[in-house]
């Protein structure tokens, strides 16, 4: 059972009591220096009297707010900042639940979190999402739910476990955690007039919630078509250009750092060389797996980065708070420190490099010197929801044989993956035939990869070929977190591993593995929807990390090479992906042949 946060409304009177003396703070927090986001500038002197777990008091000077019962901080010459907010990211790439996510990020600083669970709606559809609400609803900081928009993400392209639609949407609606609904994947749909799409949109806007937006296209021409449509914002920006024809068309640009995402250096410039107004850019990470929350952080690790590249410190807090809760309409409730809103606090030493040493959610004390000091509840996990992986048979190595069309070499085209970017290349190579199947090239950097049916249990191989990964010998690995449509992605120089390594998720329910010389090296298991883990994020992690030693120990280098793995069939993402479909090529929103026609 959840107890709702109390409203404004409802302690109004208790904080004008407070703030005016005749009552007793529950909280004081004093002897530091406030950081005021509204005005961006320091405060020193500034304290703070927190009641029922918002601002009563902001002010120089708040003894008139203490009584016996009052907690005391003493900031002791500290800065005083308001917690962290993550403006688009989804919880599932932390392979965690929310409950273990919250426990994972608390620690640094971040106390508002704005959701889009599609990769769970992918999986299990509307149940999917209203699981990962309620548990969100459960926790100790602020975990806001946008409704998500495209399961498939590219109708046609890709089947999912689940659809999504209009009569969704407007369900989810009248949800108390929903806050808007999600990234609009869709962009051809929303640029084709798709009745759905609008249908989904017009939904949201008739309960008064934002539209998220994703256009993944260098075309800025198209990027203002899809602008008419209804996003508010966009975060798949990868170059100054895209956020500033994002801010000009009236949308916040939203930068992200996640573990294989580095897009904030390229897009920052906006603001601090063009000189742009900063209130229409946002701070998020969109995709943070759990080896980068437990060992680097979350949004202070992306604020910590927008001030190495540049930007004034103030502004780029301004990017991680009060600019996300005004872009969804809660600049009252939360993303600065006064009076009325929810008491999110940080105290911290330095600006820059932004150590986290006191963070303090909806007026307690959750987090100090890095440790969690509450408990973040977990939800009770149905049967349904961890039973999700269908194989439909035991593969075996024929599973992912590709004819050679009775040629002695083919030309076939291959995904490319580039380093720290959500796009991949259409690239082509040569590949020789034997034994009547296509190989793989290992000095070419070319291996196999296959996307395997693991919804409906239709044992549906699809397969193609990969580069950028840097594989040597023989080895395999797979996952069943596949964005979007989260079937199986097996990635391997060996028939024979491939199928070791798939039938091994199946036995598990799901995760990923990886396989060398017919062993295994790691295995991290997902057990909810393939997608997640409710052990703790530390245990979590340290799995996780397995699989990228592993990786390594395979001959890959690349980092953060398992989510370039996860986002092969990320069929809304150019140049080159795979689905359940076949092989499709995104800049023409096609399915297109593997091998090349001679001609």
């Amino acid at each position: 059972m959840v107890t709702p946060f109390p409203t404004w409304a409802e302690v109004a009177p208790r904080l004008i009591a407070v703030a005016a003396g005749r009552e007793a703070a529950d909280m004081v927090i004093r002897g530091g220096k406030l950081v005021n986001v509204h005005t961006r500038e320091v405060l020193d002197g500034y304290e703070v009297a927190i009641v029922e777990g918002r601002f009563a008091y902001c002010g120089p000077d708040a003894a008139h707010c203490i009584g016996d019962d009052t907690e005391v901080i003493e900031a002791d010459g500290r800065f005083v900042i308001p917690g962290l907010c993550d403006g688009h990211m989804h919880i599932e790439s932390g392979m965690l639940t929310p409950a273990e996510f919250a426990r994972a990020v608390i620690p640094h600083g971040t106390t508002s979190m704005f959701t889009d669970p599609h990769e769970i709606a992918n999986v299990l559809g509307l149940r999917g999402v209203r699981l990962m609400h309620d548990e969100a609803l459960l926790q100790p900081i602020n975990i806001f739910t946008q409704m998500p928009s495209c399961a498939p993400s590219a109708p046609g392209l890709e089947a999912t476990g689940f659809e999504i639609g209009p009569d969704d949407v407007a369900e989810a609606m009248s949800w108390p955690g929903i806050v808007g609904l999600g990234e609009m994947m869709n962009f051809p749909g929303v640029m084709n007039g798709s009745q759905q799409m609008l249908a989904e949109m017009a939904a949201t806007t008739a309960a008064g919630k934002v539209i998220g937006g994703h256009y993944a296209s260098p075309d800025l021409e198209g990027f203002r078509v899809y602008a008419a449509g209804g996003p508010a914002d966009d975060h798949e920006g990868t170059c100054e250009a895209d956020a500033v024809e994002r801010m000009r068309q009236g949308m916040r640009s939203m930068i992200r750092l996640g573990s294989a995402w580095y897009d904030v250096e390229s897009q920052i410039t906006a603001i601090t060389e063009k000189g742009l107004d900063p209130r229409n850019m946002i701070l998020c990470t969109d995709d943070s797996h759990s080896g980068t929350l437990v060992n680097d952080g979350h949004m202070n690790r992306v604020l910590r980065h927008a001030i190495e590249c540049g930007c004034d410190p103030l502004i780029a807090l301004q990017m991680a708070t009060i600019n996300t809760a005004t872009h969804f309409g809660l600049e009252r409730e939360l993303g600065s420190i006064a009076p009325g809103r929810r008491a999110d606090v940080v105290l911290t030493s330095d600006l820059k490099s932004l150590p986290i040493e006191t963070v303090i959610a909806r007026g307690i004390v959750v987090a100090q010197g890095g440790e969690i000091l509450v408990d973040c509840p977990h939800l009770d996990w149905p049967d349904d929801a961890r039973d999700t992986v269908h194989l439909g048979k035991t593969l075996a190595a024929s599973d992912f044989e590709i004819p050679a069309q009775g040629r002695e070499s083919v030309n076939v085209k291959v995904i490319g993956v580039i380093e720290n970017q959500a796009p991949t290349r259409a690239m082509t190579a040569t590949l020789n035939g034997r034994d009547g199947l296509v190989e793989p090239d290992e000095e070419a950097d070319v291996c196999h990869i296959a996307l395997v049916e693991r919804h409906r249990a239709t044992g549906e191989v699809t397969n193609a070929f990969v580069s950028g990964f840097g594989y040597t010998g023989r080895m395999a690995m797979a996952a069943t977190v596949a964005h979007d449509s989260h079937h199986m992605i097996v990635v391997g120089t060996s028939r024979e591993d491939m199928a070791l390594a798939a039938n091994r998720l199946g036995e598990v329910g799901g995760g990923a593995t990886v396989w060398r010389n017919g062993e295994e090296l790691a295995l991290v298991e997902l057990p909810i929807a393939g997608l997640m883990s409710d052990r703790p994020a530390t245990e979590v992690a340290a799995k996780a990390q397995g699989i990228v030693e592993a990786m390594e120990v395979c001959g890959c280098t690349l980092n953060n090479a398992y989510m370039q793995h996860t986002l092969l069939a990320l069929v809304v993402i150019p140049e080159l992906r795979i689905s359940d479909k076949g092989l499709v090529d995104v800049t023409k929103f096609e399915v297109t042949e593997l091998i090349e026609q001679e001609s």
